[in-house]
């Protein structure tokens, strides 16, 4: 299985952001849609960076309160891992786990079309063993 099946599950909807709006923006943003990062875009979509949750976590205890003022641009994580359609499942888990983040936007052709959370990776490689047990289940049944 890969990303192009989760997509197709999924949909290819991704929350974005622009650098100038502010962290507590953005959180607004996370708590509204109950999305754990959004993607950081400029005007004509190209993928700058990525904020999270722990980003603003970080700023909050580095800088206070008044991180909160800040743009999301001074905050954001700039060098992200994207994947494409035909990413593999389980590779992205170890990427993610090697990484310790959670999200990867999904890039063709330069352009956006998806966004990959752990949480969608792992639900589907549960779904996965599951239809591998029932298989093996019913050939061990009818055998």
């Amino acid at each position: 299985m890969n990303v192009e099946h989760i997509l197709s599950v999924k949909g290819g909807d991704v929350v974005t952001i622009r650098t100038k709006h502010t962290l507590s923006e953005a959180a607004s943003i996370l708590a509204e849609r109950r999305i754990g990062a959004v993607v950081v875009t400029d005007e004509q979509g190209k993928v700058l960076g990525i904020i999270s949750e722990r980003d603003i976590v970080k700023a909050l205890g580095k800088s206070g309160q008044s991180a909160l003022a800040q743009d999301v641009s001074d905050h954001m994580t700039s060098k992200i891992v994207t994947c494409h359609r035909q990413s593999g499942i389980t590779e992205l888990m170890s990427v993610m786990t090697e990484g310790k983040f959670r999200h990867i936007p999904v890039i063709e052709s330069g352009r956006l079309i998806g966004i990959i959370s752990i949480g969608d990776l792992v639900k589907h490689r549960l779904a996965e063993m599951e239809a591998e047990h029932q298989a093996m289940h019913e050939y061990i049944t009818t055998a």
